[in-house]
């Protein structure tokens, strides 16, 4: 069934999914700011109060759409590490392609316009120190135990810095995105050289 203006009517169970992918689309194109329940519902062809039976508050639907965000990450990241390359570099340039291809879920994600949602939240938690534990890992094969945590923080920091910088159009990309956050990514294996 469509409504008056030709936009498809969801009555029965794919309305939940629907919700989502719209308000996906919404994030996308106006970030954070740009998703309301009524026009969510809108563009999904129902009303907000049909919306708001799937997703009793806007926060509910930043927290499905934070906690998607972060699954497809991981993923992306698992998959980075388990390919050729198969290290930190890897997972690296995974992270920051996702957030390039994904910038209003990726801000979401980490908050923006959407404190409260993540409050209290354990699978959102869960999730976000997957993240950091995939970083983990990788720096337990070639630190001391006392120097893991420093390091995982700071690798995370430098590449979520990377990945806002890139998606606010601060750093230019080039001709290959990936190419360029490799050789930003390469310096800390390397180290900066010391000043003269």
């Amino acid at each position: 069934m469509a409504t008056h203006d030709g936009s498809p009517r969801y009555h029965h169970g794919n309305l939940r999914p629907t919700l989502l992918s719209v308000a996906r689309a919404l994030l996308e194109e106006g970030g954070p700011a740009a998703l309301s329940m009524r026009e969510i519902g809108r563009r999904a062809g129902v009303s907000a109060p049909a919306a708001y039976h799937y997703f009793n508050s806007l926060d509910a639907i930043a927290a499905a759409l934070a906690e998607q965000g972060f699954a497809e990450l991981s993923e992306g990241i698992d998959a980075a590490l388990a390919g050729p390359r198969r290290h930190l570099l890897a997972g690296g340039i995974a992270y920051v392609a996702f957030a390039r291809a994904n910038p209003g879920l990726y801000r979401l994600m980490f908050g923006e316009g959407f404190q409260a949602y993540s409050k209290g939240n354990e699978a959102i938690r869960a999730l976000r120190m997957q993240v950091y534990r995939q970083m983990k890992d990788d720096l337990e094969k070639r630190l001391t135990p006392e120097e893991v945590p420093n390091a995982a923080v700071f690798l995370w920091s430098l590449t979520h810095g990377l990945a806002l910088l890139m998606i606010d159009g601060q750093v230019e990309p080039g001709a290959d995105p990936d190419a360029k956050v490799e050789d930003i990514l390469k310096l800390v294996g390397r180290g900066l050289p010391a000043a003269r």
